[in-house]
């Protein structure tokens, strides 16, 4: 992937003197490459609309571009077949000004619609050309080798003249928009047809579930094994729109079970969350590597797993246990997989130097495995920086250095937003689907720049923790809240404002400043506490950034620290001994027939010149009170009443009182 400051919203440029930048051709086609696009040998940047091949297929001009030359260099750039699109800007080595942000996003939009254009009239070309073909095509027969080695019947599906297989593509007007050509080998669209929401059912729609799945072979096998419909989506990214256009026509109440592709990126799942969460619908998904059809043939009981039992709401405790369910991670016993997870701070604490360090080593495609040894899953970050950006830029400019990764997959937002407001959610959310990997983690920093309210109000923190179960489910992904903790010293470690915060925390963290940082697990409501983690901040020189008078920047990154030795404390009944011997001290360091003796109005004397109130001084020396002063060395057998006072009885204690005074 492509380094995250040449891409999405802009670049992350230290000093516009000495920033070197690769010329626009090749930020763009190392832009093309992170989104998934392979570009071409060529890039033209002239304000024109460009269609290329992006998996160097004859036939397939599926990839485009419109890049705009007036600097800074701007524009867009997908593909139709993957339904990818995105915007580019090309770092020129400084800040932007108001105006030049407002001519890029001029641009971009004159892209989008240049694109679009172009776009409705291949496929409006395409359209009269597919209704052709698929009228003149002749009926599949089963013999087909594809349908052979999938062992499913064609269901409607016809043939090219070369003898490749052709399914349909209907768009929800239930027009023909495209045909799809399969091979033995390869799929592929009609060339300009319309993919997006589009689909095909596979039997008729009767009362009863139906069921969508991604491909043409998953949704014949499913139709086959379990006699009901089956909506062919064509694609992970298609799912949320036809499982839409499904609960629009026959209502709320209809059943729609959607079987997910159980791929290895995980998008297949990701896309039936989206879908699930957005109209409704139960997911089925194989247990292992694979889709619907790959399970049937492999042996596994894909009835069984589209019809679980009926009455299984309830389930016995023995079946419940007898399987296990692993945690999943993204850094092994600190960073959950689809958690909720708050790390606070004191301001200036290092809880922003923390939380990269974690999220850096997840984005580091796989660069970095380890966190202060603990296991690092790698995936896609998204950070939304309320605040900070300039010290933000070379924090991760000094990490990568100091880690030795070249590219990261992450994305940073360029201001804050309110999160727990409708508008704020949507905008979120459609940024993050707009990227060609949908996020392992979206972090907050720091919550204060994200809400809309009062983080003392229990409703307004009720919106944001809404709004972060809304990503989560939305995404599949892990919310990490950054916040702060309260000013005074008995608020130091815990999150500032309303109690409902950390009751909803699947995983608490608290930054715990100093020279060495401690790095503290606070809760973890699946899985035991970790180890603290303790760190220190090391200075690093940033290679080739300068500031404006020509001097080194530096950052910092963390380093592994040294657990602090810390202070004995003392117990409750040594707190009382010294209580009693200063007291001793202050009166004389009396005694009576060799034992350390205190007065009763000694005692009462010093507490009192302690600054102790009248009614305390009370019960401290009232030996009822086995937990104050008197009555607990008493219990402890330390001492014992003697006349107006007390002796030590404590052998031990009362030699070393007798050896101090005799050295005094």
């Amino acid at each position: 992937m492509a380094d995250i400051t040449k891409m999405f919203g802009g670049a992350f440029v230290a000093n516009p003197e000495s920033a070197n930048v690769d010329p626009p051709e090749l930020q763009l086609a190392d832009a093309m490459r992170s989104a998934g696009i392979d570009p071409p040998p060529k890039l033209e940047i002239d304000g024109q609309l460009h269609r290329f091949s992006t998996k160097g297929r004859k036939r397939d001009d599926s990839g485009w571009y419109v890049i705009f030359p007036d600097e800074p260099v701007a524009g867009r750039f997908g593909c139709w077949r993957d339904q990818i699109d995105c915007v580019f800007r090309a770092d020129i080595g400084r800040e932007l000004s108001p105006a030049e942000n407002m001519a890029i996003v001029r641009r971009q939009a004159e892209a989008k619609a240049e694109r679009d254009l172009a776009r409705q009239r291949k496929a409006e070309v395409a359209a009269t050309t597919v209704e052709t073909i698929w009228r003149d095509a002749i009926a599949a027969s089963p013999d087909h080798p594809y349908l052979k080695r999938k062992g499913i019947n064609p269901h409607g599906a016809r043939l090219t003249g070369d003898g490749r297989l052709i399914v349909p593509l209907y768009s929800a007007n239930e027009d023909l928009a495209s045909l799809q050509y399969i091979s033995d080998s390869e799929k592929r669209y009609h060339p300009g047809g319309t993919t997006k929401s589009c689909s095909w059912t596979l039997g008729e729609i009767t009362p009863g579930p139906i069921f969508v799945a991604e491909g043409y072979a998953t949704a014949a096998t499913i139709h086959e094994v379990s006699g009901r419909p089956c909506v062919v989506a064509y694609s992970a990214n298609n799912l949320p729109a036809i499982v839409g256009q499904l609960r629009e026509a026959h209502g709320q109440t209809q059943e729609i079970v959607i079987v997910a592709d159980n791929d290895e990126s995980g998008v297949g799942r990701n896309k039936a969350d989206q879908a699930s969460a957005k109209y409704g619908g139960r997911i089925v998904m194989p247990p292992d590597i694979g889709d619907a059809n790959d399970y049937q043939q492999d042996g596994g009981d894909l009835a069984g797993l589209l019809f679980p039992p009926a009455d299984d709401w309830l389930v016995h405790a023995d079946d419940f246990s007898e399987q296990p369910d692993p945690i999943r991670w993204q850094v092994k016993r600190w960073l959950q997989s689809q958690a909720l997870i708050m790390v606070h701070g004191p301001s200036g604490g290092g809880k922003t130097f923390v939380v990269l360090d974690m999220v850096l080593s997840v984005a580091s495609k796989g660069v970095v495995s380890e966190w202060f040894d603990n296991k690092v899953s790698p995936g896609t970050v998204v950070y939304l920086a309320g605040e900070g950006h300039h010290g933000l830029r070379g924090r991760v400019a000094a990490w990568k250095q100091h880690k030795a990764v070249s590219g990261l997959d992450m994305w940073l937002s360029r201001h804050g937003l309110d999160l727990n407001t409708p508008q704020g959610y949507q905008k979120t959310v459609d940024a993050i689907r707009g990227l060609p990997n949908m996020p392992e983690i979206i972090v907050v920093d720091t919550l204060h720049r994200f809400l809309d309210g009062d983080e003392n109000s229990a409703q307004d923190a009720k919106t944001m923790l809404d709004a972060c179960a809304a990503l989560i489910n939305e995404f599949g992904c892990s919310v990490i809240l950054v916040h702060h903790t309260g000013v005074n010293a008995e608020a130091q470690h815990r999150a500032r404002g309303s109690s409902a915060w950390r009751g909803a925390l699947d995983i608490e963290i608290s930054v715990i400043p100093g020279d060495t940082i401690e790095i503290n697990q606070r809760k973890s409501k699946d899985a035991e506490e970790a180890q603290s983690v303790f760190v220190e901040l090391q200075p690093v020189p940033i290679k080739g950034w300068l500031d404006e008078d020509g001097e080194q920047v530096t950052s910092a990154v963390l380093m592994a620290g040294i657990e602090p030795v810390k202070a004995k404390k003392d117990s409750p009944i040594d707190k009382h001994r010294k209580a009693f011997e200063n007291a001793w001290w202050a009166s004389g360091a009396m005694d009576i027939d060799g034992d350390p003796y205190l007065s009763r109005e000694a005692l009462k004397a010093k507490l009192h010149n302690d600054g102790m109130a009248e009614r305390t001084i009370k019960n401290m020396i009232n030996p009822s009170y086995d937990n104050k002063l008197i009555g607990a060395l008493i219990l402890a057998s330390m001492i014992d009443r003697k006349e107006d006072g007390w002796i030590v009885l404590d052998d031990v204690w009362a030699s070393a009182m007798l050896v101090n005074r005799a050295a005094k």
